[in-house]
């Protein structure tokens, strides 16, 4: 008999463990008040939608998952473990994406998509906490280059408004293909790692500028043979001119309007991908407006098996001339991108390496072509610039 009630208290003991590793959270971007999409302990996720006349419902979560519909139409999905961190999805109803009711909306894959955000070990630094919070502004603005309005978010750190006399260096920031100039406050969750960093004494004061990354003279005509987003990359970049608004626009509107310090050794630029790409054709052709250069899984244009000696007009022919005047080169990349996004990159650093390029190389571990591996970017390169 004892035997028998050790056993039913094991059995017992094992279900209770059984079903408390299968007891989801709401995720952190579902709309509040909705308890789906849950993350399961493993990171698996489990998505629940109703859509009783639907036909067929899937997620597209990197991978296609088909759901399955129950009697009182409401249809379930259980994914693999996903990777930490923020991934852009899209809910499939009957063949056509669209987003998920239950979640937040976030500019990204080119259109508005649903998001998840799976937590990390290592999230502490771009959670809000109790310190001093800075501030994201929406500044609008006429572009005689493109003709056209345009809208750039400024952070702006704790204490601006306090001290009207100070001023602080400047760090030009942008996305990547397919989305704008929300996605470093929304889904980065920059003014977060600002804010901590800032508080912890790890990186100094700095107001940071987001703008849309694409940008068009109507007077110029555009490439029919440009693969990709317009300015997704080396071939679009042709029609795009973006470094001239940033150059010529931009930062005297910036100076104009924020208290900056306006010298080169006081302003910075990176981006991730697309917008590191950017940044190294912005900053190299413009090296005496900047002193701080950035790529977070993008780098600089440079051919396989070319000279990087001879890229950017022989900027880099005289390491040491140029390792004189620039106070960072910083480039990352996360070990599990899709091979030809690693090898670029990683062939990048080689080539600076090479060419005694002095610069700060990075892989984020265990992180592919996503949020996680440029928030932890950005926390690293922000603790690096504009130190005395």
């Amino acid at each position: 008999m004892k035997t028998i009630i050790a056993l039913l208290i094991c059995l017992v003991s094992l279900t209770v463990q059984a079903q408390a590793q299968n007891v989801g959270v709401p995720a952190s971007t579902n709309i509040p008040g909705q308890k789906y999409p849950q993350i399961l302990p493993d990171n698996r996720v489990v998505f629940r939608v109703k859509a009783p006349d639907a036909r067929k419902l899937q997620i597209d979560l990197v991978k296609k998952y088909d759901m399955v519909k129950d009697t009182s139409g409401f249809w379930t999905v259980t994914t693999e473990p996903v990777v930490e961190g923020f991934h852009y999805y899209s809910l499939i109803a009957d063949g056509i994406a669209i987003c998920d009711p239950s979640s937040q909306t976030f500019y990204g894959m080119g259109r508005m998509a649903s998001g998840i955000d799976i937590p990390d070990k290592d999230m502490d630094y771009y959670q809000p906490k109790n310190v001093p919070h800075g501030q994201v502004r929406s500044v609008n603005y006429y572009s005689d280059i493109t003709k056209a309005w345009r809208r750039a978010n400024v952070y702006t750190p704790p204490g601006y408004d306090e001290n009207p006399k100070k001023r602080y260096p400047v760090l030009y920031l942008q996305h990547g293909a397919g989305e704008d100039e929300t996605g470093w406050p929304t889904q980065g969750k920059m003014d977060f790692i600002l804010d901590n960093l800032i508080a912890e004494g790890k990186a100094t004061p700095m107001i940071v500028v987001m703008e849309r990354g694409y940008a068009t003279d109507p007077t110029r005509p555009v490439s029919t043979t440009a693969t990709g987003p317009a300015g997704g990359g080396p071939a679009s970049m042709n029609a795009n001119v973006f470094p001239e608004v940033l150059v010529k626009e931009v930062i005297p509107m910036i100076d104009k309007s924020f208290r900056t310090l306006t010298d080169r050794d006081n302003r910075a630029m990176a981006g991730l991908s697309m917008g590191g790409f950017q940044t190294f054709q912005t900053t190299m052709t413009n090296l005496d407006k900047f002193a701080y250069i950035g790529g977070f899984s993008g780098a600089g244009r440079l051919q396989p098996g070319a000279d990087i000696k001879q890229a950017y007009d022989g900027a880099w022919a005289d390491a040491d001339a140029f390792n004189k005047k620039m106070k960072l080169v910083y480039v990352s990349i996360g070990t599990k991108e899709p091979e030809r996004m690693y090898t670029g990159v990683k062939g990048f650093h080689e080539a600076l390496d090479k060419a005694g390029i002095k610069h700060v190389y990075y892989e984020s571990p265990g992180t592919s072509h996503e949020w996680q591996t440029w928030r932890r970017s950005l926390r690293q390169y922000a603790s690096l610039i504009f130190k005395k």
